[in-house]
């Protein structure tokens, strides 16, 4: 659930140009300190493609006006998906895209996505090709999409890296987000690898997808939970998924 003052603990800043990052405190299970964080990226044409996954408090709802009109909202994986549905409500012309296996879930409050990620369809035609492209993690448990944003060398993912602690999400709030029994949980810790390594439904796929985001052309990578990879992000990503390379 959200915190009571959600507003005044979600920070909003541009990491580089037309790359905006909505970030806030979230305890996992009310007690795992990993943040939350949404990404709006503002494409050539004046539209917002957004991957939301923190709520869509006044001041996210500004900024994103400042920045253009909202015709993607993302759901990254198939877990990343409690505010979806305010945000549906809020740009109804918008495509909401995401893993099928969130319709079941969607279905029961009465919608559904528009476009959906699966094993029949891996890499549907969206529409923002051009600027973002996208790889889904078929293998990976989570279902999760990767997303680069050429530009910019940055790729916005929701579970394939943390990179904990999370700092900035943390930093409006009056708690430490120290993590239980583990000191860190950084994007290139065996912490990571552990985690990569129990989330593999399948090594072939895990393998051909991480090949795949390898050979993308970024420094810079933005999690949901902890805090920006600013620069070397390519090479984390390898290392922490070195068991597929």
């Amino acid at each position: 659930m959200p915190p009571s003052n959600a507003e005044n603990e979600i920070i909003i800043r541009e990491v580089v140009k037309d790359v905006w990052i909505f970030s806030r405190p979230f305890n996992l299970f009310n007690r795992l300190p990993v943040g939350g964080r949404s990404t709006a990226i503002k494409l050539k044409n004046g539209d917002v493609w957004l991957i939301a996954s923190t709520p869509l408090t006044s001041s996210t709802r500004s900024k994103l006006a400042e920045l253009g009109v909202v015709r993607y909202i993302i759901a990254p994986n198939a877990f990343h998906n409690l505010f979806l549905k305010s945000y549906k409500d809020a740009y109804p012309e918008a495509k909401v895209i995401g893993p099928e296996e969130l319709n079941e879930k969607k279905r029961a409050e009465g919608w559904q996505l528009d476009e959906v990620f699966n094993t029949s369809v891996p890499d549907p035609k969206l529409g923002f090709e051009d600027e973002i492209e996208h790889c889904f993690f078929v293998g990976y448990k989570n279902k999760d999409v990767a997303y680069h944003h050429k530009a910019s060398k940055t790729v916005v993912a929701a579970d394939l890296l943390f990179n904990l602690p999370a700092t900035e999400q943390y930093s409006q709030t009056q708690n430490k987000p120290s993590f239980p029994i583990i000191n860190s949980w950084s994007a290139n810790s065996w912490v990571m690898r552990m985690f990569v390594w129990l989330k593999e439904g399948d090594f072939a796929e895990m393998q051909w997808s991480a090949r795949k985001v390898g050979t993308w052309d970024f420094d810079r990578w933005i999690p949901c939970h902890g805090d920006v990879i600013e620069t070397n992000a390519k090479q984390v990503f390898k290392e922490a998924y070195r068991r597929y390379f």
